[in-house]
């Protein structure tokens, strides 16, 4: 079984940057793809980037294209997003997922989740 917590979210301001970390345990991370989703109070959960656990390559939700990287770091088993030129429409729980599939727009596509992290960028 993995486990998949999430920290770093906070409150920032506009144009501000944070940095979010998901530890993962149970299983190495890199078994997996990695996502980044986020969620805003009745609304659906959306795709914000991925990252390859198997080949390293990374994908963007074009929302948060060049502002946004994701990365990650087998020795620590832990995924990274940071986060650039934060706006106030980023404003959201943030989550990370694993999906043991190659698959990874859809929230459906995933497995395990954390449990969230809110950020919110004021204006």
């Amino acid at each position: 079984q993995l486990q998949l917590v999430e920290s770093g979210g906070g409150l920032v301001q506009t144009g501000g940057s944070l940095r979010l970390s998901c530890a993962a345990s149970g299983r190495p991370a890199r078994t997996y793809m990695m996502g980044w989703f986020r969620q805003a109070p009745g609304k659906e959960r959306e795709f914000v980037a991925a990252i390859s656990g198997r080949d390293g390559n990374t994908d963007y939700d074009d929302s948060v294209k060049g502002r946004f990287t994701v990365s990650s770091d087998n020795a620590k088993n832990t995924v990274y997003l940071q986060m650039d030129s934060l706006k106030p429409e980023d404003t959201d729980v943030y989550y990370c997922a694993a999906s043991g599939s190659s698959s990874y727009y859809y929230s459906y596509e995933y497995n395990y989740w954390g449990q969230g992290t809110q950020v919110t960028v004021s204006s």
